[in-house]
């Protein structure tokens, strides 16, 4: 089944191929036929550096179920992230005012 489900997001940041790092500068998530896991469709995840070539990609194939699961698992760190940039270092805190009673 070729699904044409096809998503592109900016990434900055960085990724690893073997011993060596490179910049990130775009992140694909796909469905479609596995290439490599030993399953039917797969979520594919592609990090890559589109200046550097074919060389600067990280690829994973993930099972639907796994992916659904590193889901939560980013929404509960990036949750996390957030409170500790806002409420603990001070970004964009928001402050409450209490009335005295």
């Amino acid at each position: 089944m070729c699904t044409s489900i096809v998503e592109i997001a900016r990434a900055y940041g960085m990724a690893k191929r073997g011993d060596d790092w490179f910049a990130l500068t775009q992140a694909v998530v796909a469905y479609d036929h596995a290439r490599h896991a030993p399953l039917g469709d797969v979520i594919t995840l592609d990090f890559l550096n589109t200046s550097l070539g074919p060389s600067a990609r990280a690829g994973v194939e993930l099972s639907l179920d796994s992916a659904k699961e590193l889901r939560a698992a980013l929404e509960r760190a990036i949750a996390a992230a957030e409170h500790e940039e806002a409420e603990v270092r001070g970004k964009g805190a928001v402050l409450s005012l209490v009335r005295a009673g």
